[in-house]
Order: C-alpha cells, then structure tokens, then sequence
C-alpha cells in the first residue's frame, strides 16, 4: 500500500514544515521551500497542516500507486498527467491501483509538491519528517528519492467529502519579474546610504546557484560603510546576506544554522514562495516593509487560505445543479 518510484526526478524528496529547536546544536531546519502550495495541497485533502508531502524541483518523478488513494498537486505548473492523461493542478484527484503519475514539464515555478490522503509512512526524527540531506535524516533514509525506492502509507483514507468541490483556480507563478517585501536589518547599519538605495532600487537575477540552501543574486554593487564580516550569529529563513563581493544571497529552507556575513534585510515569509519558484535569469527586486506590515501580510494569508478552505467544504455547481433539477423532477410526480 503506497507508491513505487519509477523515476526519482532531479531532485525529490519528503519534507513537512521542518526540524524546529534544534538550530542550536547545529540542525537545520529544512522542510518545504513553498510553505504556501505545501499549506495548500495539504488543505485540498484535509490532510493534517503539517503532514509529509513530497517536493520536486525541475523535473517531476514518474510515480506508481500499488493502492487506491487521493492526492493533490500544487506549486508551479509541471503539467501532470496519470496514464499518459493530462490531468489538473489544485485538485483532488483520486488515484487507482496500477496508475501512473508523470511530469511533462516545468511550464512555471521551479517547485511542485504531491500531498496524499493516505500519509506517507516515513518515521519522524526530532519531531520532523522533513529530509535533511547534508546530515542524512529524516525523510526516506534521509536522502532524496531514486529509482525503485518505494514509499507505504500509514492509512487507508480513500473518500473526502464535497469531493468535486476539491479545486482551485490558481495559477500564482508566471511572472517575470517579482517584488520581494524584506524588513530591514539586523545589520542594515553596516551599509551606506547609497548601499541601501541600491538595494531597495535596483533590479537582481536569480542565478544557477539556487538550490534549497540558498539563492545568489547578479546585479548592481550594494556597498558597505567599512567590511562585510560580523561575528557570526543565527540564520533565519529568507535571511539576505551581503558578502564581500556585495551581491545579495537570500538563505532558504537547507540555509547554515550560523553565518559570518551582514545581513541586510529579511524577505517576509508570505514572500518567500515567490523566491523559491523563480528560476535562472528571473528578476527580482525589494521593497522595505515594517515589522507590523510584515504581519498584517501573514494574516491576510491566513484568512485566504481559511476562505480556500470554505470554498472547498460547500457543494460544487454541478451538485446544486443537480439537486435542483432532482427536487424539479420530484415535483412533477407529486
């Protein structure tokens, strides 16, 4: 009962929320880069918030299900199909024993995730079960997924209420060019006035050295009022150091618990998503938001998604229609 892995993709793995509380003995957090569409996948199945789902990057695997179960896929558009079908993104779809999951290709984002109504039977280490790949823990023997690997589930949940109902019409990551909201500091003093402007003016590219570690940036120059080095200090998600060289490198879900580099700013969370599913050669560009913006954002998500969740517990159109002409034919034999 679960899922056979035909072909592993470039880079697949099982990750959850992360590895909280252990920073200070040196484990990073890891986790998923988009906690947006993992939020999202796992809604669409009244998963757990927190429950295991698989992210991929670039290249999708080819998956076989060896049991009946239901799944949803989100993040950018890899044109999914089951048995050579095309099928829908920000869906419930139900899966048959025998069927076969396959990616065409990544025709927005960079990052999608597969959530299962089933539960993916992973063993949770440090409160995680989230891959962290340099330390080898967590997820499928702490590593990403290769050929042949075969994933079980913990459970059979083969029906979901409002099942039609169990869609959304998003398409959130075909943009050219993104604005990223940071709240400045911790270390924002360290840099000149001109350094800031820079900042918060200039246009940035993502470059191919992006993975879920971190993200370096190509553009203009930010200077610094004397040197780049500080003693080194916690790392949080989204956290832009500027090294030397003085290009922004933004650190994500894999980032180093401790760094030695001025941080300029932090991108807010509700951001982050539009980061981790650029690409090469995207732009970026940052705009400076207060602490209290920053949480007026992540409210305002939180209501979204409690509104996605509303809109998929009431009965589709085509139910009501149906229920309607139902209660018509009823009448006429009355």
């Amino acid at each position: 009962m679960g899922i056979r892995v035909l072909k592993g993709g470039m880079l697949t793995t099982v990750q959850d929320l992360g590895r909280t509380g252990y920073q200070s003995q040196g484990f990073g957090v890891s986790g998923v880069m988009d906690v947006r569409s993992f939020k999202i996948a796992n809604l669409l199945l009244d998963n757990p918030e927190n429950e295991a789902v698989l992210e991929f990057t670039l290249m999708g695997p080819i998956l076989e299900f060896t049991s009946e179960t239901i799944i949803a896929i989100t993040g950018g558009d890899f044109q999914p199909a089951v048995n050579g079908e095309p099928v829908s993104m920000y869906t419930a779809l139900y899966m048959n024993k025998g069927d076969i999951l396959e990616f065409k290709g990544c025709r927005t984002g960079s990052r999608g995730y597969i959530a299962f109504s089933s539960y993916l039977d992973v063993p949770v280490v440090m409160g995680s079960r989230s891959t962290n790949i340099k330390c080898q823990i967590g997820g499928f023997k702490g590593r990403r997924l290769m050929d042949g690997d075969f994933l079980g589930f913990r459970i059979r949940r083969r029906y979901l209420p409002y099942f039609l109902s169990r869609k959304l019409d998003l398409d959130e990551f075909d943009q050219e060019e993104v604005s990223l909201r940071v709240v400045m500091g911790p270390q924002d003093d360290m840099f000149t006035k001109q350094g800031i402007k820079t900042f918060l003016s200039e246009e940035y590219t993502v470059t191919s050295e992006f993975d879920r570690m971190g993200c370096r940036l190509e553009g203009p120059f930010i200077a610094y009022k004397k040197y780049a080095d500080i003693i080194s200090d916690g790392i949080a998600l989204g956290s832009i150091q500027v090294p030397s060289h003085g290009k922004p490198i933004i650190l994500l879900a894999d980032r180093q618990t401790t760094g030695g580099y001025a941080k300029i700013g932090t991108v807010v969370s509700v951001d982050i998503p539009k980061l981790v599913q650029r690409r090469t050669d995207q732009k970026i560009r940052f705009t400076a938001v207060s602490v209290e913006e920053a949480q007026d954002l992540m409210l305002e998500e939180t209501r979204e998604l409690a509104g996605f969740r509303k809109q998929i517990h009431q009965p589709c159109k085509e139910v009501l229609e149906c229920r309607l002409v139902a209660k018509r034919i009823s009448r006429l034999f009355q």
